[in-house]
C-alpha cells in the first residue's frame, strides 16, 4: 500500500515509553556524573533492539507533517488562492518583502532547521544498517529500513532544493562537537544525489509489499520524475535563468542552476524518469484509458474522487480513485484526522475561510467545450457558472452551488443548503430589504471569517453530508505524489523535445477523463501554453503551481498580478419577490457578477529574488560557510 498512516505514531507512543524505561534502567545504574551522553545511549539501545528499530523508522515520517492539508497552504503565495487572515506572513512573501530576518511564512514542511533534522534521522538509520551496528537479524527487514531511510533523505532533500537551490549535502551523523560548519553543495550535485538516493530506495524497497504508510519502489521513482524534470526546467538553466534575472553574483550560479550541459539531454532524462513510473505499475492510475471524454457530470465524479483518495463514502465517489496515489499521508479516526473543512470552509458553516480561491484561478477554468472563459462574453458573464471545465465544481464553491445540510450546524436558515456569497433583495416583514448572504463578511451567522474572493475551497473537503465540517475532522489522504503528476512530468518534457505525438495523447486521457474535448494541435508553442494551462487547472491546490510558475520564469506574469475578485448582486426581477429565507433561483432574481482588483489585504507585487527562499539570518549565523541566494 501507499502513503503514510498516522495510527504508526499510536504504536511510537507505547514504544517511546518502553524506550524511555530501558534508558533509565541503563542510566541509573552508572555513576551519576560518568553517563554516556544520552543522544549516543539513545541511538545505541534503539539499535540493539528490533522493534525499537521500527519505532525509529516510524518517526523518520515526522517531517512530512500533514503534506499539503495545513492550515496555511502554498496555495495562498501562489496565483490559486488569498489567505483570509492576516499575521501569518503570507502578506509578506506575497508582497515581496522577504528577507533573512523577515521570512514571512515558512512551513515546518520546508524549514530549514525541521529539514535536517529528519535527515540527519534518516543519516543515523543508514548507518546504523550500513555499518552492521544494529541487532536487526532479518535481511528483508534491513532492506526495507535501509530504502525507507534513502526515500525520505530524498524527499526532504528535494523539499529543501526546490525551495532553497542547492543546499549542504550531509550523509554523516554529525555530534556536538563536530564542526558543523559545511559549504552548499551546488545545485547539480543536490540533484545527483537525490537521484542516488531514489534508485538505491527504488531497488530495497522492489518487490515488497509494504504497509499502507510506508515509501515503497514507486515513491522513490516518483521522487526522481519529480527532480529530473524540475532540474531540466528554465529555473535550472544558466542562460535562461541569467536572462530574466539579472546580478546573480558568478559564484552563486551553481548553487541555482547548471552552468554547463545541454538541457535537452536533462529532459531526455525526465522523460525516461516519468514513463518509468508510467510503467512500473498498471494498476496505478485512474481512468487513464479512455478514448473519448466522459460526460460533465462523470468528469466532475471523476476527478471529486481522485481528490477523496478512496477515503469518503460520499455518494457517487468512486473508492478506485485511490488508484491514483503513488504516495500519500493517511489520517485515521478517531484520533488522527485533520480538518480542512474548518479551515477552509464557508462561514455560514463556522468555518475559516482560510485559503479561498481567487479570481485569478477561477477565470482559467475553460467553459466545458474547450473555448476560454471571458468576462467580455454578456452570455458567460450573465452566468459565469454554468457549462464550466467539470473540474471547476470539484474544486470552488461558488455563489448559489449546493453545500451540506446547514441546519446541522447554523440552524434552520437556509433549507435549500446552498452557498451564499452575494448580496439578495428579500421580502421580510413584507418589506424590501437588502440581505447579505450567510458565507459573506457581513453574514449574520458569523462576519468575521467570510470570503473576500466571493469563492471557497472545496477540493479535498470531503462531500459526505454527514461530515458538516466545523471540528468534525475527515479522513481524505494528501497525495505527495499521484500518477497524473508523472503523466503531466512526461508529457512537459515530451514537448520540450519536440515529440508533440506522445504528448498530446497523453494529454487529452487526461482530459477525456474529466469530460473535456481533445487537443488537436501539435505546435510546440501552442501545445506548450495548452499544457501548462491544463497543469494549472489539473493540479490545483495540490502544491505545484507556487513551484511550476518559478521554474517556468513566469512568476512575474502569474502570482505577480493584482488578486482579483468577484462581487454578486441578486435583484427582483419585474414583478417576482421572494420572502425570507433566501435561495438561489434565477426565475426570480437577476444576478449580475462584477470582476475587480482587491488589494486591501495584501497588495500582491513580484520580486525576482523570490525564485528562490532567503536563507535565515540565524543559519547564515551558524554557518559563515553559507552564501546567501541572489537578492538578499
Amino acid at each position: 500500500m501507499k502513503g503514510i498512516d498516522m495510527k504508526t505514531i499510536i504504536k511510537n507512543k507505547n514504544l517511546y515509553l518502553l524506550m524511555f524505561i530501558m534508558i533509565m534502567g541503563v542510566a541509573c545504574k552508572k555513576d551519576f556524573l560518568n553517563v554516556t551522553p544520552p543522544n549516543q545511549l539513545s541511538a545505541d539501545v534503539v539499535w540493539s533492539d528490533p522493534t525499537l528499530a521500527e519505532a525509529y523508522m516510524n518517526d523518520a515520517y515526522k517531517g512530512l507533517l500533514s503534506g499539503g492539508l495545513s492550515e496555511q497552504m502554498l496555495a495562498s503565495v501562489s496565483d490559486e488562492s488569498l489567505f483570509n487572515h492576516t499575521g501569518r506572513g503570507i502578506d509578506i512573501v506575497n508582497t515581496g518583502n522577504v528577507s533573512p530576518t523577515t521570512t514571512g511564512w515558512i512551513d515546518d514542511a520546508w524549514n530549514w532547521d525541521r529539514m535536517y533534522l529528519y535527515i540527519r534521522t534518516c543519516n543515523t538509520a543508514i548507518d546504523r544498517i550500513v555499518s552492521g551496528n544494529n541487532s536487526i537479524s532479518d535481511q528483508a527487514k534491513k532492506d526495507q529500513f535501509l530504502g525507507e531511510a534513502y526515500f525520505l533523505r530524498a524527499y526532504y532533500y528535494q523539499q529543501l532544493l526546490r525551495f532553497y537551490g542547492g543546499v549542504p549535502l550531509i550523509t554523516k551523523v554529525y555530534n556536538i562537537t563536530d564542526d558543523l560548519k559545511v559549504k552548499r553543495n551546488t545545485y547539480e550535485e543536490c540533484v545527483n544525489f537525490i537521484v542516488k538516493d531514489c534508485d538505491d530506495a527504488n531497488k530495497l524497497l522492489s518487490g515488497k509489499t509494504m504497509d499502507q504508510g510506508r515509501a515503497t519502489a514507486l515513491a522513490a521513482l516518483a521522487i526522481k520524475s519529480r527532480v529530473l524534470l524540475y532540474a531540466a526546467s528554465d529555473l535550472h538553466d544558466k542562460a535562461k535563468l541569467t536572462a530574466k534575472v539579472s546580478g546573480i553574483p558568478d559564484a552563486t550560479l551553481p548553487l541555482l542552476c547548471y552552468t554547463s550541459g545541454n538541457q535537452a539531454d536533462r529532459y531526455r532524462l525526465a522523460q525516461t524518469a516519468a514513463k518509468a513510473v508510467m510503467d512500473a505499475d498498471p494498476r496505478t492510475g485512474y481512468k487513464l484509458n479512455l478514448s473519448a471524454p466522459v460526460s460533465a457530470d462523470q468528469g466532475a465524479i471523476n476527478y471529486a474522487s481522485i481528490a477523496m483518495g478512496g477515503g469518503s463514502k460520499a455518494p457517487n465517489i468512486d473508492p478506485a480513485g485511490a488508484s491514483e496515489i503513488i504516495f500519500a499521508k493517511y489520517f485515521l479516526l478517531p484520533n488522527y484526522a485533520v480538518t480542512p473543512n474548518l479551515y477552509n470552509g464557508p462561514n455560514g458553516y463556522h468555518n475559516w475561510g482560510g485559503n479561498s480561491p481567487i479570481g485569478l484561478l477561477v477565470d482559467d477554468y475553460d467553459m466545458q467545450d474547450g473555448t476560454p472563459f471571458t468576462w467580455s462574453n454578456p452570455l458567460e458573464k450573465a452566468n459565469p457558472y454554468k457549462n464550466r471545465d467539470p473540474r471547476f465544481y470539484a474544486t470552488v464553491l461558488y455563489d448559489g452551488s449546493d453545500w451540506k445540510p446547514r441546519d446541522k450546524v447554523s440552524g434552520n436558515v437556509d433549507p435549500a443548503n446552498q452557498i451564499q456569497t452575494g448580496t439578495y433583495d428579500l421580502m421580510v416583514s413584507g418589506k424590501l430589504t437588502s440581505f447579505s448572504g450567510l458565507d459573506t463578511r457581513n453574514s449574520s451567522l458569523e462576519n468575521w471569517n467570510g470570503t473576500y474572493t466571493g469563492y471557497y475551497y472545496h477540493k479535498f473537503t470531503d462531500p459526505d453530508p454527514n461530515i458538516i465540517d466545523q471540528n468534525m475532522p475527515q479522513t481524505i489522504p494528501w497525495p505527495f505524489f499521484r500518477y497524473t503528476e508523472a503523466v503531466l512530468n512526461y508529457i512537459e518534457a515530451s514537448i520540450e523535445l519536440g515529440d508533440t505525438g506522445p504528448a498530446v495523447e497523453w494529454l487529452n486521457k487526461i482530459r477525456f477523463r474529466v469530460g473535456m474535448p481533445a487537443v488537436t494541435t501539435t505546435d510546440q508553442t501552442s501545445l506548450r501554453t495548452i499544457y501548462r494551462h491544463e497543469r494549472r487547472i489539473e493540479m490545483a491546490y495540490e502544491e505545484q503551481r507556487y513551484h511550476d510558475v518559478r521554474r517556468w520564469l513566469i512568476a512575474n506574469e502569474t502570482v505577480g498580478r493584482k488578486v482579483t475578485i468577484v462581487t454578486v448582486s441578486g435583484k427582483f426581477k419585474s414583478g417576482k419577490t421572494q420572502a425570507s429565507p433566501y435561495h438561489y433561483d434565477s426565475s426570480v432574481y437577476d444576478y449580475t457578477y462584477t470582476p475587480s482588483e482587491y488589494n486591501v489585504l495584501e497588495n500582491r507585487a513580484w520580486n525576482n529574488a523570490l525564485y528562490f527562499r532567503p536563507i535565515t539570518r540565524d543559519e547564515m549565523n551558524k554557518n559563515n560557510l553559507l552564501i546567501q541566494n541572489p537578492g538578499y
